[in-house]
């Protein structure tokens, strides 16, 4: 059953570690999960997390850890020894989250840590993971795994992967490698159970694998595991040796961070921020975009002024739809590019044919919006002149706005900028201001402005 964390079950805990009850608070949370724990910790004051933290036995402990944020986590680790650290949490996790742990530590401790880890192997996992940029699939993946070579018999490979298992806390692929682990394929359990004891593995192992080069960017990673429903995926050297595999699980993490970054860019958020994060770090994340649509207003503001509109009083009245319009329209067509090539849907249509497809898109809600404002302005009672003018302006604007959002995202692209960029507080700003231009214009063209 799903947990969910109330203001009374958390002050239920507070005072149950004001009276020191802690046996009591560890039976009553051994039924929930780790992620559970750790949001629980979170909403708990520093010291109250941290006493908490530490009434469990060291390998929840260090799974607990994993979940915690960046902040929380920091504060746990800061009260505890190289030797503790070592010896009570990274030996009991996995390669991959030893090495995130491991990798937010300050550059002395990360080496008095790595010294104190017992397991010589373990340890040079992790360091071996350090040398990988975060954002990559070495970066990603854990060294734990089963494989087994392509020259032993079915008996030979039963007996070595219980060796191996005992590394691993959830097996999910066979691998086969050769005598230079150069991956080459995977085993079927089932293949390996059904064949007899002398079957060698050469002749049952299955040659069709995806794998990834240990320095591809990890949302290449997600993109293949999302594309053909992977939950693991082997990691390689320039060379194809298998040297680690991805989990469903961390790609996950990935997909989350990096909506929350294309989400952050596309409202004007120039930094990964969170709600908790102080007013100095939020204003500092928000204000640059905030400044760019300042901007953008005065522009809008000096080409109203270039033109005479006394005369013509009425075209004001339009001239928040006409903004309103231009940067919804530029929005969506920013929106669905940035959308699909993050997800490598868009097929292998050209610019060129991207652009006309959305002119015809734009065409038709061009049509249907300019013929509403000019049945609507007619039916209020605006003169013809300006009913025209503002529908006449709607279509051009939208028309533009839509090529606009689309080919602005495409160049970004084209030259690895995050198209993400292009959505949100940029396209709306630049729309604002040329679709003002392009509505005063064509009022001067009818209106004689």
């Amino acid at each position: 059953m799903k947990f969910e964390l109330t203001k009374e079950f958390l002050q239920e805990i507070i005072d149950k570690i004001d009276r020191q009850e802690f046996e009591l608070i560890k039976t009553e949370l051994s039924e929930l999960h780790n992620v559970d724990i750790a949001e629980l910790i979170e909403e708990l004051d520093e010291e109250y997390g941290k006493i908490l933290f530490e009434l469990f036995e060291d390998e929840t402990s260090a799974e607990i850890l994993v979940e915690l944020d960046e902040e929380n986590r920091e504060a746990v680790l800061e009260d505890l020894s190289s030797q503790e650290i070592a010896e009570d949490l990274i030996e009991n996790l996995d390669s991959d989250d030893a090495a995130d742990i491991i990798a937010d530590l300050p550059s002395e401790k990360k080496v008095e840590v790595l010294s104190h880890i017992e397991d010589i192997e373990h340890a040079s996992d992790i360091v071996d993971l350090l040398s990988y940029p975060e954002n990559t699939a070495g970066g990603l993946m854990a060294k734990e795994l089963i494989k087994v070579n392509e020259k032993w018999a079915v008996l030979r490979c039963v007996r070595e992967m219980r060796k191996q298992a005992e590394e691993v806390d959830n097996v999910y692929t066979i691998y086969v490698v050769d005598d230079d682990d150069v991956l080459l394929g995977t085993l079927s359990l089932k293949k390996l159970l059904l064949s007899t004891e002398k079957t060698f593995i050469k002749n049952i192992y299955n040659e069709k694998v995806f794998s990834v080069k240990a320095n591809s960017d990890d949302e290449e990673v997600a993109n293949i595991m999302e594309k053909y429903d992977l939950i693991v995926l082997p990691v390689v050297d320039d060379l194809n040796r298998l040297i680690g595999r991805i989990t469903i699980d961390d790609v996950v993490d990935v997909m989350k961070e990096e909506a929350m970054e294309d989400y952050n860019k596309a409202s004007g958020i120039s930094e990964q921020v969170d709600a908790s994060d102080n007013v100095l770090t939020l204003t500092r994340a928000r204000l640059p975009w905030l400044l760019i649509g300042l901007m953008g207003g005065i522009m809008g503001a000096e080409v109203i002024g270039i033109f005479d509109i006394e005369n013509n009083i009425e075209l004001a009245f339009f001239t928040p739809l006409i903004a309103a319009m231009g940067g919804n329209v530029g929005v969506q067509s920013a929106a669905i590019i940035v959308q699909g090539l993050a997800s490598n849907n868009l097929g292998m249509d050209s610019l060129a044919q991207r652009l006309i497809k959305e002119l015809g898109v734009a065409l038709l809600n061009g049509i249907i919006c300019s013929g509403l404002i000019m049945i609507i302005t007619s039916l209020i009672g605006y003169p013809y002149s300006i009913s025209f003018t503002v529908s006449i302006s709607l279509m051009a604007v939208i028309i533009f706005a839509a090529l606009f959002g689309t080919f602005i995202p495409l160049v970004l692209d084209k030259y690895k900028i995050d198209p993400a960029l292009a959505t949100g507080p940029f396209i709306t700003t630049v729309n604002d201001v040329l679709g003002l231009f392009i509505y005063f214009m064509i009022g001067k063209l009818f209106l004689n402005l």
